[in-house]
């Protein structure tokens, strides 16, 4: 097949651009490299059925270039993905993860039914003279949209409560995604990936936890925690991710739906220091920067993606640190 992915020089996004690659598909990558990275995607260049085109999913004159092309399928990655930072300049977050969104949805709505196709009732009258194309679009979302959780864990008919922008952001651009399947049957599907984590991912800034802390026991500097450490997150090993993500566009039970990926299996940000610092660092609590960003449990059920996919986890959270242990040391 012929796929776009949008953040595809991102952190996950390398990892679902190597998976097609790997299954053999033709793959443009587009990103505006504010989060992504050239290093990400390296490895790539010289394979004939790769190409990356930097630009930004808000120009309108660049998105008319990436979509010269017909796609099978969109995988939508990209984002402002900073919860922090969405909550200081929520504008720039709303326009990236929301309106970027929509830009995506026109584009491939264009794509599937022509420039100058118009809906009468409940169905398309084509232009015959258009070349029209079925296009799938995976949208990315976030477990951020979630309301706090028991010991059940979350699953997608679970409360939402955006408490930030990101999250508020998000939905807002789910809701859009799943109206083009039902107002024009664009096949469609929603994901919520739980906190993913691996190599590749960013040690600085608001980069993946487990990333900071690996890279501080390697550093041999303490280890810091916002607040009490009592939050728990459900820790998704990244190639399981990409695998999750990949498969969601290659099944049609999927089109239409919100679909969650995890593990089942919560820790807390106390737990994961003690697992990853093996008692080599300090371990530090420090002033939480924006405590009501903070959702204090989120814990993964996985159980649809398993009935409609086939889709489990396949690494264990000591497996995944071990590996990106060995990536981030490999690096020195």
């Amino acid at each position: 097949m012929n796929i776009l992915v949008t953040g595809g020089a991102g952190f996950i996004g390398r990892w679902v651009v190597k998976k097609l690659l790997d299954e053999n598909h033709t793959v443009t990558a587009f990103d505006n490299l504010s989060n992504g990275r050239l290093f990400n995607i390296e490895e790539f260049e010289s394979n004939s059925k790769f190409k990356f085109i930097e630009g930004d999913i808000q120009d309108l004159e660049k998105l008319d270039e990436v979509f010269k092309e017909k796609y099978d399928i969109i995988y939508h990655l990209a984002a402002s993905i900073n919860v922090q930072d969405s909550i200081d300049d929520p504008k720039t977050t709303f326009y990236n993860d929301t309106v970027g969104t929509f830009n995506i949805l026109e584009k491939a709505k264009i794509q599937m039914f022509g420039k100058n196709s118009k809906m009468i009732g409940d169905k398309w009258s084509i232009d015959e003279s258009e070349v029209v194309h079925s296009t799938k679009i995976v949208f990315m979302s976030t477990c951020m949209v979630y309301d706090k959780c028991d010991d059940k864990g979350i699953d997608e008919y679970h409360p939402t409560n955006p408490i930030s922008p990101y999250g508020g952001s998000k939905i807002a651009a789910e809701n859009m995604v799943l109206s083009y399947y039902n107002a024009y049957k664009l096949p469609t599907t929603v994901i919520r990936p739980f906190n993913t984590y691996g190599p590749f991912q960013k040690t600085g800034g608001e980069g993946g936890v487990v990333a900071i802390f690996v890279n501080a026991v390697i550093d041999k500097k303490d280890i810091n925690i916002y607040g009490s450490g009592e939050q728990t997150r459900d820790l998704l090993y990244v190639k399981d991710c990409a695998d999750f993500v990949v498969n969601a566009g290659y099944n049609d039970n999927t089109n239409g739906q919100i679909i969650n990926a995890g593990t089942g299996r919560d820790v807390t940000i106390n737990e994961l220091a003690n697992i990853v610092s093996k008692n080599l660092v300090n371990i530090n609590h420090v002033e939480h920067i924006h405590p009501q960003s903070e959702i204090m449990k989120l814990k993964c059920n996985y159980e649809k993606a398993k009935n409609i996919m086939g889709w489990s986890p396949k690494y264990s959270l000591e497996e995944g640190i071990e590996e990106t242990y060995r990536f981030l040391k490999g690096m020195r």
